[in-house]
């Protein structure tokens, strides 16, 4: 532990560590670091794995400072000079221009204590700089009795858990859903004409149109796009202003009003305060039903490609009735195979996300009376998955979905050969006739026709018009 006492500096210019100090005392940070004095206990107090905060939620935090110094300085808790200062770090952070001045770990203090502070201390030495004033001076900013002003980690860091997944979700995630939606779409438009046979069990069943089984996917991905849409008014729902416990202690008149509606201009999404903060501040069970849905999400999206790898098997031993794009050799050994790569990446996206709501989920309910002690856990699986996602989709859309082609041909001999086109025969020579046809056509290597008149079941014209493909996959057309 790197720990000293305030007279070790003698000439901070000569020195590769200046001394920050909180209420333990005095401790080593590194000379050119913007963070202070917790940021660093927190890196030595919690070296636990590799896994940092995720950055979104740091530029989250960025833009509650710079909403909170604003409402402060009306309220005149804050000097003009001291709310421009803190609103100009802020602006920096969240334009990503300090990242590496946020280095600490998911696994640490379940509020979000150390992270919190670490923002506070960068903006406060951000000031310094600005104003001239040493790194470490707290002048003339200081990160809690400034920065921290009339908040608490306890509801700063939740909100900007919400602040961060709703922004993620509404510019990155559901773009990127909707993108592949269209995309499913266009297919699904471009394939009606084409008849295929179903299945059902893995067996072959009766006809449907491939439109219509591409639409089946499409249809299923707007499902999950309008519940993820549905959960950005419960994350627009912030605990912001309820300081410690929910009561709002040490915050002016109308604070967390002020607050919301500065927060929502700065981050370019619709936020309020919650009805009641000591329930979003107890339990985060928005932030569990938005990793709900991307579960959701995730295992709609795990079923279509499973499907389209299934579909595309092959390509001489299998179904081979989708051609998937060739992107890269399959193999090492195997000369010319292609493999279905990009439903692979998927699968194992959605798998990871399904694995990631479970702890979302333990995690939810682990908090205790007025607090929830899993914090950064939520906030980086929640952004963890949105991450995932968004960029699975992109590249499965991308990589594969617009460059997927049907083989008619293939599609056409299974077509040919099924024995569930014997359905259609059902209403006018009953179920036992017609499965002695299908029975005696697969034994024999027949065609349902041919079986069909050897039985002496129905007349050729009669069996021409009932068993018509086109007709049986759209009924109703």
């Amino acid at each position: 532990m790197i720990e000293a006492s305030l007279d070790r500096a003698e000439d901070p210019m000569t020195q590769p560590f200046r001394i920050e100090t909180d209420s333990l005392g005095g401790i080593e940070v590194a000379s050119e670091a913007l963070w202070g004095a917790q940021t660093q206990r927190s890196l030595q107090n919690f070296a636990i794995s590799d896994e940092r905060i995720p950055l979104e939620i740091i530029q989250a935090l960025a833009w509650i400072k710079r909403s909170c110094a604003t409402v402060n300085g009306q309220h005149g808790l804050l000097s003009p000079q001291q709310v421009e200062l803190i609103c100009t770090a802020a602006d920096a952070i969240a334009a990503g221009q300090h990242n590496d001045q946020f280095p600490l770990r998911v696994w640490q203090t379940g509020s979000g204590t150390q992270t919190n502070m670490n923002v506070n201390e960068v903006i406060s030495n951000l000031a310094s700089q600005a104003s001239g004033t040493a790194l470490g001076s707290h002048s003339p900013v200081h990160p809690n009795d400034h920065v921290n002003r009339s908040q608490s980690t306890n509801d700063v860091f939740p909100a900007a858990i919400h602040v961060a997944a709703a922004k993620h979700l509404k510019d990155g995630l559901l773009p990127a859903l909707d993108a592949l939606v269209q995309a499913l779409d266009a297919k699904a438009q471009a394939w009606m004409p084409i008849v295929k046979i179903g299945r059902t069990h893995l067996q072959d069943a009766v006809p449907l149109r491939l439109g219509d089984e591409v639409g089946a996917w499409r249809d299923q991905l707007k499902q999950a796009q309008a519940w993820l849409e549905d959960c950005l008014v419960s994350l627009g729902d912030l605990p912001l202003g309820g300081t410690a416990v929910g009561t709002g202690l040490n915050t002016p008149p109308g604070f967390r009003h002020a607050v919301a509606d500065e927060l929502s201009r700065v981050a370019g999404i619709e936020v309020r305060p919650a009805e009641n903060l000591f329930a979003v501040m107890a339990g985060h069970d928005a932030l569990v039903h938005a990793m709900g849905q991307l579960r959701l999400l995730a295992v709609a999206l795990l079923r279509i490609a499973n499907d389209v790898r299934l579909l595309g098997c092959g390509p001489r031993a299998g179904l081979g009735e989708l051609r998937l794009p060739v992107n890269e050799p399959g193999s090492s050994i195997m000369p010319g195979k292609i493999n279905p790569t990009q439903c692979e990446a998927m699968a194992m996206v959605c798998t990871q996300v399904i694995g990631l709501d479970g702890a979302v989920a333990a995690a939810g309910a682990g908090g205790h009376l007025q607090m929830n002690v899993y914090k950064p856990l939520i906030g980086f699986n929640l952004l963890q998955s949105i991450r995932m996602l968004k960029d699975a989709m992109t590249s499965f859309r991308q990589n594969l979905v617009e460059g997927l082609e049907p083989d008619r041909e293939q599609i056409q001999r299974f077509v040919d050969r099924s024995l569930m086109l014997v359905t259609a025969l059902t209403p006018s020579i009953g179920y036992e006739k017609a499965s002695a046809i299908a029975q005696y056509a697969h034994h024999q290597g027949l065609t349902l026709k041919q079986a069909a008149l050897e039985l002496g079941h129905i007349s050729e014209a009669d069996f021409d018009q009932q068993v018509n493909p086109g007709a049986m996959a759209a009924p109703d057309a």
